[in-house]
């Protein structure tokens, strides 16, 4: 801050301040000289003007065990209130974890974890992104830190804030994202931090500062990147960015500095090649996804599963706008591109792969109902013609995806006027509109089969086996769904008769082939 500009403050709230108080009274119980500080992302947020519930305190010269042992202390012998054994988590520089850290629960006060850590200095050796941490001053501390914003301090003996890298409360007023050290030591220290500055400009909506930009694009940082952070680490980042308020700007923030291909790594020989292109082309899909979604603001569905949130729901809805472009391109064996950066490049959940995959083959169904409306315009025409196979795509569609695909694609890859967002806007509400007033949310569970397997068999004059299964669960082209429902689906009014007529004539007509 300038010189004469007034210190901001925190109130705490009166939940804070009991649990500051007790950690107080454990100071002076045993006539410890410790300072107490809440670092980081606390202080950080406090001072936005947002709630925290992430209480970190560093301890200038305890470890954070040996200062949990001195309140399971005092509560013995003071309070007689028995707290659970404090958890401590070890060193584990490969994941990250340079320092060990204590964690506790005052329960007598409220059932927030409070993480202890003493305060260190770090120092890297060559080659490697996993410091020597030592005992350090509270100055030492702030400028090991990622960036000034999360270096600031609230030292609770003084009820002060601390701004030892002189720079944090001004960067956090302005909006910026800087490093303590000069940006390129920094993320040569730990490239990660590359990552983080992306994560939280995009998260405050804040800005990179021009040096660390200019060293995050720095060739030896991207090949430090690659080669030294893990992909659970990159992934575990690109998660918190995808799953936040403003997706599109980190993604944009990935491209521009180069990072596209190191972050999203692709597996070798793919089928087409990899262009270029490809992260204008995926970041200029999840832009056009993103505006389309905020326009039409939640949707009526509730989800396939009828479990998945709308964060969910649009987490994955992202993922599969930012890999659109890469739907269709396989490697070896011809499998997906997209399995492989989700699961080897990211490492997340298998089931994030086969929900996103599963989300495209929708999208492509999809894109043939846009066909017929932007041609028609009539949706009487489909309400009226049960059996028309684009309007029984667009159920499948939905039902499959849980009204989590946004036909997003359009002749430059992305919406470059209001009225082409508009457009889109209304074809997706037409959509909406004629699937619920059909009732076709969640048919598939609904719909009650009018044969059951001893109907089939009987019809085809077969005993139990594949072909059955083969009528009854499943089919080739819609995965675990029945073909007997899908029929229903199609033919609202059918009857039983009706039904077990089509199956001849399916039979016939198979034999033939």
């Amino acid at each position: 801050m300038a010189a004469g500009a007034q210190q901001p403050s925190i109130v705490p709230t009166e939940l804070e301040q009991q649990i500051f108080g007790r950690l107080l009274d454990v100071v002076h119980h045993g006539g410890l000289g410790t300072q107490l500080r809440v670092a980081g992302g606390w202080v950080r947020d406090k001072l936005l003007g947002k709630n925290s519930t992430d209480i970190d305190i560093a301890l200038d010269d305890l470890t954070g065990k040996e200062f949990c042992e001195k309140i399971t202390d005092y509560y013995e012998k003071v309070i007689s209130h028995e707290l659970k054994t404090p958890c401590v988590i070890p060193c584990k520089p490969g994941q990250s974890k340079h320092l060990e850290t204590a964690k506790i629960i005052l329960s007598d006060i409220s059932d927030i974890t409070i993480d202890f850590v003493n305060l260190r200095s770090e120092k890297y050796a060559e080659n490697s992104r996993i410091p020597t941490a030592e005992y350090g001053m509270p100055e030492e501390d702030a400028f090991r830190r990622d960036l000034t914003i999360n270096s600031l301090f609230y030292n609770i003996n003084t009820n002060l804030v601390e701004d030892l890298t002189r720079r944090g409360l001004e960067d956090l007023k302005k909006g910026l994202i800087v490093t303590p050290l000069p940006a390129k030591v920094t993320f040569l220290d730990d490239p990660l931090r590359v990552l983080r500055a992306i994560r939280f400009a995009a998260r405050f909506s804040f800005t990179l500062a021009g040096n660390l930009k200019e060293a995050a694009s720095d060739e030896k940082v991207k090949l430090n990147l690659r080669s030294k952070i893990s992909r659970e680490r990159i992934g575990q980042e690109v998660d918190h960015m995808m799953s936040g308020k403003y997706p599109v700007d980190a993604m944009c923030h990935i491209r521009d500095l180069g990072l596209f291909y190191i972050v999203f790594a692709f597996p070798e020989k793919t089928v087409p090649p990899v262009l270029d292109k490809h992260d204008w082309l995926c970041v200029s899909h999840i832009e056009a996804a993103w505006n389309l979604a905020q326009s039409i603001g939640c949707s009526v569905f509730r989800g396939g599963s009828g479990s998945m949130s709308q964060d969910e729901q649009r987490r994955l809805c992202m993922y599969s706008a930012l890999f659109t472009p890469v739907r269709n391109m396989v490697y070896t064996k011809k499998k997906e591109v997209v399995r492989y950066i989700i699961g080897n490049s990211l490492k997340l959940n298998g089931s994030d792969a086969e929900a996103i995959v599963q989300i495209h083959a929708a999208s492509d169904k999809f894109a043939d109902l846009i066909i017929f409306l932007e041609s028609n315009g009539n949706l009487e025409t489909v309400k009226e013609n049960p059996n028309d196979p684009i309007s029984f795509r667009c159920f499948t569609t939905f039902e499959d995806c849980g009204g989590g695909v946004f036909e997003v694609r359009s002749a430059n890859g992305s919406f470059s006027q209001q009225d082409e967002l508009n457009r889109r806007k209304e074809i997706y509400i037409r959509v909406e509109r004629l699937i619920t007033d059909l009732d076709l949310e969640g048919a598939w569970k609904k719909i009650k089969p009018l044969l059951d397997g001893n109907d089939i068999m009987g019809v085809l004059d077969i005993e139990e086996g594949p072909l059955v299964k083969e009528w009854v669960y499943t089919d080739a082209s819609l995965p675990f769904k029945e073909r007997l429902v899908k029929w229903q689906l199609a033919h609202p009014k059918g009857t039983a008769e009706e039904c077990r007529e089509w199956i001849k004539q399916s039979k016939c007509q198979e034999k033939e082939m």
